[in-house]
């Protein structure tokens, strides 16, 4: 079954991107079979209806006979007990009162039958017209149209969903009719933003905790934002956090469908160290950093002996290339999750000529 979009209220001149308010129309549906089966639906709630009332008058008769029945049938006994009118006599009427009793009881039961005819087609009308009240397509909340997917004259199915042309790709402009819903509309006041956190990263999140918003398009801005929900559950497969960040838009800066970056400002109970991206030496038997380690006595003395000045000997250091678990990327900087302590000193870039074991001062070997 289809029904054709058949009146313009005025959104299709402009199409998407227009503001609409809560309620506006923006479209009607023709669905003449819809509307016939709400004139037929009217049709058979007025029949019931007339035949609760033929009921309710049947009744009243019923309840009228069996009245007169009970009164002849007292005056009967009288004049049987006695001997005025034969016993016959006295049986007939007595069965005819016993007849209009069960009358009665059976007219008091198409009563009910016929209230609940009545019921049955008033809740097939209210359905019919409800369903007809969709023939008119308004807008749910204030908001922006972001997708039309129709035009006058489509057809639209019982599920919803066009039936006309169709976007030949998802990349043709949105304004092309395609399937799916009729109309799109996104209220851009306050957004969601959907983040998938890491393991590590779940317990240290909270519901009411604040983050901060930011776009490439404008690296300069942040947009405060608020914790509003989490899934409470790690996905199975990525181990990760569904969150909900919501935030105020209320200049429309931010579009549904961007990517962001999203920030947040959390207390880890054992703070990984940072290290530049640039110290990290990655070779086939692990990831490494270049520490920088005090002389021992013996190198003290042997460089001593050497005649190197005092002075550099107090600064110098020997290069340890130290196992590490790095852990997250920052781009510029890189956690270390182990393997490195407070107060060691890291060489940034180092270079080939940079062995293990060797002496280095002011950044410069010996």
């Amino acid at each position: 079954m289809a029904f054709q979009v058949f009146r313009d209220p005025g959104i299709f001149r402009s199409g998407v991107g227009d503001r609409v308010s809560a309620g506006q129309l923006l479209a009607e549906i023709d669905a003449p079979d819809l509307d016939q089966q709400v004139t037929q639906a009217e049709a058979a709630l007025s029949l019931a209806e007339g035949q609760l009332g033929q009921a309710e008058a049947t009744l009243v008769q019923l309840v009228a006979t069996r009245d007169l029945a009970d009164i002849t049938w007292q005056r009967y006994q009288v004049l049987t007990k006695t001997g005025a009118v034969s016993r016959q006599a006295g049986d007939t009427q007595l069965t005819a009162a016993k007849t209009a009793e069960a009358n009665v009881t059976a007219g008091e039961k198409n009563v009910v039958a016929a209230k609940e005819f009545v019921h049955a087609a008033k809740a097939t009308l209210d359905r019919l017209i409800t369903l007809q009240g969709y023939e008119k397509i308004q807008s749910p909340f204030a908001g922006i149209v972001t997708a039309r997917n129709v035009d006058v004259g489509a057809l639209i199915s019982a599920t919803g969903s066009s039936q006309g042309p169709m976007r030949p790709n998802q990349a043709a402009p949105s304004d092309v009719p395609s399937s799916g819903e009729i109309f799109r509309v996104a209220q851009i006041g306050r957004l969601r933003v959907l983040i998938s956190l890491p393991q590590g990263e779940a317990s240290n999140i909270h519901v009411g905790q604040t983050a901060s918003v930011s776009i490439e398009a404008l690296p300069t801005e942040s947009f405060p934002g608020e914790i509003t929900r989490t899934s409470s559950s790690l996905d199975a497969q990525s181990r990760t956090l569904l969150t909900e960040v919501q935030v105020d838009n209320p200049t429309g800066v931010l579009l549904p469908g961007m990517y962001t970056a999203v920030h947040f400002t959390t207390k880890r109970a054992v703070p990984p160290f940072l290290v530049p991206d640039a110290s990290l030496v990655v070779e086939a038997n692990g990831t490494s950093l270049a520490v920088l380690q005090p002389l021992s006595e013996a190198e003290r003395e042997k460089a001593a002996m050497a005649g190197t000045d005092p002075n550099a000997l107090a600064k110098a250091r020997k290069v340890h290339f130290q196992k590490v678990q790095p852990g997250r990327d920052y781009g510029t900087t890189l956690e270390i999750l182990d393997g490195v302590r407070v107060g060691d000193y890291v060489v940034v870039n180092p270079g080939d000529v940079v062995k293990e074991g060797a002496i280095v001062q002011n950044g410069s070997r010996e």
